[in-house]
């Protein structure tokens, strides 16, 4: 009990920082609005379906992608204005310390209409959250939208060897996550189990890696790792491996939430073993890049065009 309520303490306690410094619009209703690594050898998807022109430039809202034992997982879908073949993915999944937030807080992330812009299909995504839903649900959920997106390849008209995932402190965690892990580690349960979940790229934006680690202030390494479950269980930095995908990590320099060494950790693991990897200290910011000190540098619009720079790089 004493390890659970320590757990719910660091949940509240990352849930409140998140989302005092992020965006979070209220979830609407379902609706059409106007608005690499080595590739892994997956097909197009099985879905009869086909991509449906009149979609260009519009973002698709609660669009279910798997669902588990009753509950239907949601995804909002931002279509790219032009169609010049097959779209590269990058997906967003959103922070709120596993407790808290909604793929609504795509739609006030800077990233994603700079991204649409520039060709990407952008898919943000929800996952159940703790603590109905303990670890791992969230990664199984996360894993599932991967495996979803590539068996519905024809109906998005995405191709299924080009997808990035990018997030924020527990989305940062859980980008990380699905970026160093494979089928072994055994987070891959539920539908489309003949796709793979693997991406090509990974952007973690000041999201804990090793949560075995113990830092001033914070319990998120005494926490039991979500409930009950090894925390080396839950670190990104215990399945990295040479095979992993570049990484791109921005951190605030400032961040005493999660401190500028949790992705310092993940990103020496992989530089040490030939993995492609980059951090971007983001000066005079805290967690959430909130300005601690002075404005913060490289500022939030110049962040949002590093991720999709860096998407491009590694994924067109």
């Amino acid at each position: 009990m004493k390890r659970l309520s320590f757990f719910l303490t660091l949940l509240a306690v990352i849930s409140l920082a998140c989302n005092a410094g992020q965006s979070q619009p209220t979830a609407a209703a379902p609706a059409v609005e106007t608005a690499t690594s080595s590739p892994v050898e997956t097909e197009a998807g099985t879905s009869s379906a086909q991509f449906d022109s009149s979609k260009l430039g519009t973002v698709e809202k609660d669009i279910t992608y798997c669902a588990v034992e009753g509950v239907e997982l949601k995804m909002d879908v931002y279509y790219p204005s032009e169609n010049n073949g097959r779209f590269a993915v990058t997906m967003y999944v959103h922070g709120g310390g596993w407790s808290s937030g909604d793929k609504a807080q795509g739609a006030g992330a800077v990233e994603i209409p700079e991204l649409q812009k520039a060709g990407f299909l952008v898919v943000s995504v929800n996952y159940r959250l703790a603590p109905k839903y303990a670890f791992p649900a969230m990664i199984e959920d996360v894993k599932c939208a991967v495996r979803s997106l590539r068996a519905h390849a024809d109906e998005y008209n995405l191709d299924p060897n080009r997808i990035g995932v990018w997030g924020g402190s527990a989305g940062g965690h859980l980008a990380a996550l699905l970026g160093t892990t494979d089928e072994s580690a055994g987070f891959d349960v539920g539908e489309y189990l003949e796709y793979s979940s693997r991406v090509q790229a990974v952007v973690s934006m000041f999201g804990p890696t090793d949560l075995t680690v113990s830092f001033e202030g914070n319990p998120i390494g005494q926490s039991a790792g979500f409930s009950g479950a090894d925390p080396a269980l839950t670190s990104p930095v215990t399945y990295a491996s040479p095979d992993d995908p570049p990484f791109l990590f921005l951190h605030g320099e400032k961040d005493a939430l999660v401190p500028i060494e949790q992705s310092e950790i993940l990103l020496a693991a992989l530089q040490s073993i030939g993995v492609p990897a980059e951090l971007v200290p983001v000066v005079n910011a805290g967690h959430s890049f909130k300005p601690d000190g002075g404005q913060i540098s490289p500022s939030r619009r110049e962040i949002a065009q590093l991720v999709v720079t860096f998407f491009e790089e590694r994924l067109k």
